[in-house]
């Protein structure tokens, strides 16, 4: 039976055909495996780790409260043990000279009545603190030193008030003194004049008694006077 020649060229195109399809497929095929395993590469891909955030307050309190222990410490020792604390602390802020170390070494500095206590000095470290443009103290610490710079500060003025008033006091004694001075040499001057004016009636009287003495003498009778 001859065969129908439409029937012959279809067939002849078949493979074409399926090569046609089958290509296109495959490559999609493809496509969508890579994209899968794109896709679950990316979901089963770890986070980056997340950095712990910083407790600035809870960091600032402790740091506070190592200073506050520091302080006590030094108050109740003996002064040979506080001039130890204190050439401590100025090696450790030699050695490191952090923001910290200088706010540290100004609180001891700052006390009052302590061995090695140096208030213009503490003032200075904390005025550097106060004025850094861009301070790394935690928030407590930049309080703390705006606190103990007016208590330096007013604890200075009183002293030199102090330092005034005694010197005051000093010329007001030495005054006193002087006005005791020159009252008795007054008294003394009247007492000395009072004398010196006895001591010139004396010797008027004793003059008047020489000459009624001479005017009396025998050989000056009958002489004129």
């Amino acid at each position: 039976m001859p065969r129908d020649p439409l029937t012959a060229r279809a067939r002849r195109a078949m493979p074409g055909i399926r090569a046609a399809l089958v290509i296109p497929a495959a490559l999609a095929l493809s496509a969508a495996l890579l994209t899968a395993g794109c896709s679950t590469a990316f979901f089963t891909q770890k986070p980056p780790p997340v950095k712990p955030a910083i407790d600035n307050k809870a960091a600032s309190s402790q740091a506070l409260a190592d200073d506050f222990a520091l302080l006590d410490k030094l108050i109740a020792a003996a002064p040979d043990q506080q001039m130890q604390m204190v050439g401590a602390a100025e090696q450790e802020f030699q050695a490191t000279p952090t923001p910290s170390q200088k706010l540290r070494l100004a609180l001891i500095l700052g006390i009052p009545d302590q061995a090695a206590s140096d208030l213009p000095r503490a003032q200075e470290l904390l005025e550097e603190l106060s004025s850094d443009p861009q301070p790394s103290l935690l928030p407590g610490e930049r309080h703390l030193v705006a606190l103990q710079l007016k208590q330096i500060g007013d604890y200075l003025t009183l002293e030199a008030e102090n330092r005034t008033l005694q010197a005051d006091a000093s010329r007001a004694d030495q005054l006193a003194a002087l006005k005791r001075r020159l009252d008795g040499a007054a008294g003394e001057n009247v007492k000395l004049k009072k004398q010196l004016d006895e001591a010139k009636a004396k010797l008027a009287a004793i003059a008047n008694i020489e000459k009624s003495l001479n005017e009396r003498k025998p050989g000056n009778e009958g002489r004129p006077k």
